[in-house]
């Protein structure tokens, strides 16, 4: 009987606040657009422009060493973040913690949230993306797909005032769950004061506590008491300027334009933590006009999948190529296939960087010969789309060193030692296993860009890995191969397996301009999924 209540409570605000206080207001502004749209738009920018003339810019504020004492407040919303509205932030909660129609439901909103005010928008937007979804779900989002999106639109202006700052603490109306996991992870903050949300049991009913929408200044009041904090960084809302106005310093962070638009964006080697594992399927900043770009293409882009999925089953490698590169998949190969000179009569190995579950197949496309894949992990899905063989290793060294050395007895074979995918231009730690084996080693520098969406995902549906890379417009794979590995560089050249493992690292590292880690997959599925990425089959007795 939860949800009925729930609701008929939310029916009841509907009708009160959405219908009775708003169609006024809808009215005016309809008129306002309609008929003087030249002074609406003059009234605003001089509003903004009186509201920040109140208080000095950003870049105004002095930087030196006696700020790490300092403690500083700030909302996320149009100050630590670029982006001028949230609406793509909860469309990645509706898509990635939801489903495909949650969000084309948070895209049919736009149609009406335009004419509300700012606190019945985000009810608004609340409601759609969180009812019904469960807190681990949300807390998973927060962790593992928000962050890469957040740090692509910290405003580097904003950041530097923070970064000399001892203490942080954001007060911010947007829902804690939301931002707080990317605020402790990523910027060291002190505390984040949220809109907290009301929940069932583990879910969400999309409904705000029984404390409301947070009002920042009051927030702030309420947290510091008497005490005014150091400084204050806020938009050129005039809703900030009450809330800043409470500190001793307050400074007003601009609203973008074309003279300031590259002096705030972050640079990637200035984030305050690197970003090396991500999760999510959206490869793009979901804004509404993105998000309908999507939607167009998605019925295309199935169809385009499949289509190319047959052209690598059914067809020889040379119109395998020339079919793909029609429907828009480029392969970009560089180098030249390597043939085994060994007397022993073993194949050749290559050592490939994993982007995707694809490395294998285009490799073998790329060079033209059939090839054997090794792999960890891989969905029946995989298994059965797969135009190369695949083997199945079981993490047990002995038993994967016989089954490897029998597959190279065989014919050519590929692995890729990090053990799993890395979106990032980051390459893993490499398993020394498979230095122990081979006399000829040739490592394969790979990597993708994709437009749309994402071809791998550590906590989504795994079988579906492929079908979403061959869904973007114009997926990418370049395929280059380095050449064997000198025999003095090998095992059998006195270099342990190890050296080995790390030489072809750093050797692939240099190829595509990446860093190399000593990051492995236990610790990318503890970060994404809260588990290591094993699978335990069940035995039966």
């Amino acid at each position: 009987m939860v949800f009925p209540v729930v609701f008929l409570k939310l029916a009841d605000w509907v009708l009160y606040q959405l219908l009775a206080n708003s169609c006024y207001r809808a009215a005016r502004k309809m008129r306002n657009y309609g008929f003087f749209p030249t002074n609406q738009t003059l009234i605003r920018s001089s509003s903004q422009l009186h509201a920040a003339s109140l208080f000095p810019s950003v870049t105004k504020c002095d930087l030196g060493n006696g700020r790490s004492f300092d403690t500083l407040v700030c909302d996320i919303h149009g100050v630590l973040l670029r982006s001028e509205t949230f609406f793509p932030y909860f469309m990645l909660v509706a898509f990635e913690g939801g489903s495909i129609l949650r969000a084309f439901l948070l895209l049919l909103s736009c149609s009406f949230l335009w004419v509300l005010n700012y606190e019945l928008k985000l009810r608004v937007m609340i409601f759609i993306a969180f009812c019904g979804l469960r807190k681990k779900n949300i807390e998973s989002v927060g962790r593992a797909i928000l962050p890469k999106f957040y740090l692509e639109n910290l405003n580097l202006q904003a950041y530097e005032v923070w970064s000399k700052t001892g203490s942080k603490v954001v007060f911010t109306s947007i829902p804690r769950v939301m931002v707080e996991g990317f605020l402790q992870e990523y910027m060291s903050v002190n505390g984040v004061i949220g809109t907290e949300l009301h929940t069932v049991g583990n879910r969400f009913t999309g409904l705000l506590s029984s404390s409301g929408l947070l009002v920042k200044h009051k927030a702030l009041k309420e947290y510091f008491g008497d005490k005014k904090p150091d400084v204050g960084l806020g938009s050129s809302s005039l809703h900030d300027h009450y809330f800043i106005s409470l500190c001793k310093e307050a400074y007003v962070v601009q609203k973008e334009d074309g003279r300031n638009y590259l002096s705030s964006v972050m640079p990637r080697e200035k984030y305050p933590k690197p970003l090396i594992f991500h999760d999510g399927r959206l490869a793009f900043f979901p804004t509404p006009l993105a998000t309908l770009s999507m939607f167009l293409w998605l019925p295309f882009g199935v169809v385009l999948a499949i289509f190319r999925i047959l052209f690598g089953i059914c067809l020889p490698y040379k119109l395998a190529i020339f079919c793909g590169t029609l429907s828009g998949v480029q392969l970009r190969f560089q180098g030249c296939s390597s043939s085994s000179n060994s007397q022993h009569k073993k194949g050749v190995l290559y050592v490939c960087t994993h982007r995707t579950l694809l490395d294998p197949v285009f490799l073998s496309t790329a060079l033209c010969k059939p090839l054997t894949a090794v792999t960890y992990s891989v969905s029946k899905m995989c298994e059965v789309i797969a135009p190369i063989r695949t083997v199945r290793l079981t993490r047990d060294r002995k038993q994967d060193g016989v089954t490897i050395q029998k597959l190279l007895s065989e014919g050519d074979l590929v692995v890729c030692p990090e053990g799993t995918t890395c979106r990032e231009p980051y390459l893993l730690r490499f398993s020394s296993l498979f230095a122990e084996l081979a006399d000829e080693i040739v490592p394969v520098a790979m990597n993708t860009h994709v437009s749309m969406f994402y071809g791998t995902t550590a906590s989504g549906m795994k079988w579906l890995d492929p079908i979403f890379f061959l869904m973007n417009p114009r997926p990418s794979y370049h395929v280059q191969t380095l050449g064997k590995v000198p025999p003095e560089c090998t095992c059998a050249g006195g270099r342990s397996s190890f050296e080995v493992a790390n030489y072809i690292q750093r050797k692939l590292a240099d190829a595509l301009g990446f860093e190399c880690t000593t990051l492995t997959r236990r610790d990318k599925y503890l970060m994404l999924a809260g588990n290591e990425g094993i699978v335990h089959e069940t035995k039966r007795h």
